[in-house]
Formats: structure tokens, C-alpha cells, sequence
């Protein structure tokens, strides 16, 4: 990358732009997005460890387009390794159904069907797809009818057999936006949509050595941190996280050497750090990768409760180089809201990007889809320092040492993430940060994300210049 100007001050991402080159390339779907950090990621995106965002639905899915999820690390080691062998059973291609029998209601049914983004319910009977419900079969009757008097028994079903392209050729004949997958013997293995037909000739799942999809965990730096990070190793975990939100102290080191003395075959990621010497102190403590990023999130409040933080641009440029000098990786952890900030933050060096509140506000999102007054969808969200995390976080501790630490939390507890109506589902943000990305990447002539780096010519603009590229949704006449 190439500064254009040479700035006397930090900078986000909102401070720069990234010049057109000379390209060769003819179509953006010529630029490979696989990361080069040993993630086994197939485009550079990591869903953030955060409780309101990260769960089993959101990692599968998004393994399935290539990216990583982390599990936090408030859940506890049983359930995340419960997690981890679901995770490790689902299908490479097809789709988890959600599934309920013709005897439940239609209560069932209306509580279960936003948890994913096809909007369907198969109806099952011995383990066999006997029927579909979608939410307007059921709109003028009331929550306790039977699923089997609405359902729709004119059943299209998939062979496990058919790739991508069969798939989406059988529905397109037949009219239909989704169908049940079964196997020879007919019982139900999943479901296939157009739309995930379409997405899956575009992207490649992260997959580990045995073809399952990958996931990754993270711990903290309090308590047996060695004794969690051996079990989450023997669960199977792909990558594991060693996250704090002040990475560069002591604690940290120690809990980096501790984990190294086990010897993981898997990428140690850790963090959070601002400053190249940070990098270099986990690095030497063990890390693969380097988290980068202090006060950045939507949910942090960092910044304005301590005056701690950098402007996340200038972080990951400085640590990114700081990495490679060493031969390591960093991701750059918080501050996108936008395609260009993911593009900027891997033009800046990042192997990978994390987002976390951006994905909250989808289906795939853990928390409880929920309706405002003016009927639109939202999910709530919470920062990881807030009262509400620090909560669960401190449960098993005595109502001292819970009240004690209640006093001192930061961040936001709740937050409302409104789900965009023409992209409800984390699939439909990442196409349009992807779409984004491969262009960024045709701009600069870059055929892969290390060309990107490479070849990216960075320039500092004011406010007004980043106003000038904003989109109007609305004339600027009356």
C-alpha cells in the first residue's frame, strides 16, 4: 500500500479513499479471496465473539460462504464443544432445516421460523419430509392449528446427489424458491434455496482437512486459561481466540506461553492491540495472528470512557506492517460499517476482517427477533464490557464479587439492529461487502488480497470529500 499524502494525524476509515490503477484484470470474479494466515478461510471475513452475534446458526452459515466465526468466550467449554461436533455434522452444501411435526401449531412454527433466512419449516413424519410451511400459510388462523391443515403437501424434493447447478435447474423448472434435500432412503438432510444454489457456484466453504466446515472459539486470560485452551483443542476447534480487551500486558504474554507449551496445530490468534510494539510482544509470546483494534465497535465505549483507542485505519496499517516484518498476520477487529472499510482495512495489511454489530441486526444473529411500533424487525445487541455481558460473564461468582464488578462495566448493554428488509440474512451482507471487495480489488489491478496490499494507492480526505461519495436516496431539489 501506498500513502499518497503523508498525514500529521491518526486515521480512519472514514479519513481516506483508495486511487483506480492501471488494471489487467477483466472481471471481478477473477480475484482470488482466500486468506493467506492459515485460517483456512476462503474470503476474509471473521464474525466477531460476541454473544448477540456469534452462535452455532451464524457459524455454519457463514462457513458455508467461506468466512470464520468465533464462539465467545463467556459460553461455557461444554457447550461450545457441544457446538463444535454439531458444527463438524452439517452439510457442506445444503442447509440446516428447521423441522417440526404435523401435530404441532402453529405457534411452533411462528417461534422458530425467523431463527434462519430461507423463511420455511419442513413438516417431517419418521425422519421424511411430508410437507412445507411458510409464514403466510398461516395468516388468518389462529397459533393453535395444526401444522398439517396449512402445510403444503405438494412436495418438490432434492436428491442428495445434486450439486449446486441440479439444484437450481429443478427449481427454476418448477417454479419453486426452495425444496427439502433427502437421501436414497428419503429421510431429510436438509434444504436447498435458488439463492443458496446461486452462492454456492460463487464461493468456496471453509472447510478443514476432512471437509467439515471450520470454527473457531476464543477464551479469556483469566482462570486455567491453559486447561480451556487443551479442551477447546481436543473439541476440534480450528482457531482459537485469546481475547481481552487491553492485549498488550502481561497477563496476556503469560496466557500466550501457556497455550504455545501445548504445541496447537491450529492458528493462536490474540489481542487486542494498536501499536507495532504490541504486535511484536504477542508475537514472541506465541501468537499467529494479532487482533487490532481498541475502541472502534459500535457497541465500545471505550474511547469516551477512558480516552484510550486509535483510529482504527492507521491501527491496522502500522500493526499490519509491524506482522509481516515477522512473518505473521493481523485482523482487523471493529469499525466497518460499510464495504469500503472492509476493503481499506485489507488494503492496510489485515489478512481478515471482523464485523460484529453489522451482523447482528440478521436471522442468523442469536438473539430473539423482535417488532417496533412501526413494524420493523430488530435484534438487540450488546457490547462485551457492558453490564449485560459482564452479567452472564460473572454468574457463577458470589452476589459480591458480581455486584462489585457490575460498578465498572463499559460498553453499551443495549442496542437495537434493525434488519435491512432487502438484505435480512448475514449471506445477503456478505455478497454485498464481497461484490464490494472484488471491485476494490479490479480498481487496483489486484488479483489477490496480497496484490491488494500491494498495489493499493491510499489518499486523505476531508469530511466533505467523504460526504461527496455518499450515496442520495432522495432528490437534492424540493
Amino acid at each position: 500500500m501506498r500513502l499518497i499524502h503523508h498525514p500529521q494525524h491518526d486515521l480512519t476509515y472514514d479519513d481516506v479513499f483508495m486511487v483506480p490503477s492501471r488494471s489487467s484484470l477483466t472481471s471481478r470474479m477473477d480475484v482470488d479471496l482466500h486468506t493467506s494466515d492459515n485460517t483456512g478461510a476462503t474470503i476474509p471475513l471473521v464474525v466477531a465473539n460476541m454473544t448477540a452475534i456469534s452462535g452455532r446458526r451464524m457459524a455454519e452459515t457463514v462457513a458455508r460462504r467461506g468466512g470464520l466465526t468465533v464462539i465467545p468466550q463467556d459460553i461455557p467449554i461444554p457447550v461450545v464443544t457441544e457446538v463444535i461436533s454439531w458444527m463438524k455434522a452439517r452439510h457442506i452444501l445444503f442447509d440446516t432445516p428447521i423441522t417440526l411435526e404435523p401435530h404441532q401449531t402453529v405457534a411452533d412454527a411462528a417461534s422458530l421460523i425467523h431463527k434462519r433466512a430461507h423463511g420455511a419449516i419442513i413438516i417431517v413424519e419418521n425422519g421424511k419430509p411430508v410437507g412445507v410451511v411458510m409464514e403466510e400459510d398461516w395468516e388468518g388462523v389462529d397459533r393453535f392449528t395444526q401444522l398439517h391443515r396449512i402445510m403444503s403437501k405438494d412436495l418438490l424434493t432434492i436428491p442428495h446427489t445434486f450439486n449446486a447447478r441440479q439444484s437450481f435447474d429443478l427449481l427454476n423448472e418448477k417454479n419453486r424458491k426452495l425444496a427439502p434435500v433427502i437421501d436414497a432412503s428419503g429421510k431429510l438432510i436438509g434444504i436447498m434455496t435458488r439463492n443458496a444454489a446461486l452462492r454456492a457456484a460463487l464461493y468456496q466453504p471453509a472447510l478443514d482437512v476432512d471437509g467439515r466446515l471450520r470454527i473457531a472459539a476464543a477464551i479469556g486470560i483469566n482462570g486455567d486459561v491453559k486447561a480451556k485452551a487443551a479442551d477447546l483443542l481436543k473439541a476440534g476447534v480450528d482457531t482459537l481466540v485469546v481475547d481481552t480487551a487491553h492485549g498488550h500486558q502481561e497477563k496476556m504474554i503469560e496466557a500466550l506461553k501457556s497455550i504455545r507449551s501445548l504445541n496447537p496445530q491450529v492458528p493462536i490468534v490474540a489481542g487486542n492491540v494498536v501499536t507495532a510494539e504490541g504486535v511484536r510482544d504477542l508475537v514472541a509470546a506465541g501468537a499467529d495472528i494479532v487482533k487490532v483494534g481498541v475502541g472502534p465497535g459500535a457497541m465500545c465505549t471505550t474511547r469516551m470512557q477512558t480516552g484510550v483507542g486509535r483510529p482504527q485505519f492507521s491501527s491496522v496499517m502500522e500493526c499490519a506492517e509491524e506482522a509481516k516484518k515477522l512473518g505473521k498476520h493481523i485482523w482487523a477487529d471493529g469499525g466497518v460499517r460499510h464495504p469500503r472499510d472492509v476493503a481499506l482495512a485489507l488494503a492496510a495489511g489485515a489478512s481478515s476482517v471482523m464485523i460484529g454489530s453489522w451482523f447482528a441486526g440478521t436471522y442468523e444473529s442469536p438473539s430473539d427477533l423482535r417488532v417496533d411500533s412501526q413494524g420493523r424487525l430488530y435484534k438487540e445487541s450488546f457490547g462485551m464490557a457492558s453490564a449485560r455481558a459482564v452479567a452472564a460473564r460473572t454468574s457463577t461468582e458470589d452476589a459480591f464479587e458480581r455486584a462489585r464488578k457490575a460498578i465498572y462495566e463499559e460498553g453499551i448493554s443495549s442496542s437495537r439492529m434493525y434488519l435491512d428488509p432487502e438484505r435480512p440474512g448475514v449471506e445477503d451482507l456478505i455478497d454485498q461487502i464481497i461484490a464490494g471487495l472484488r471491485s476494490s480489488c479490479t480498481y487496483a489491478g489486484a488479483s489477490n488480497l496480497a496484490e491488494f496490499n500491494d498495489r493499493a494507492i491510499i489518499g486523505i480526505q476531508s469530511a466533505s470529500g467523504y460526504a461527496e461519495g455518499r450515496p442520495l436516496h432522495t432528490s437534492w431539489t424540493k
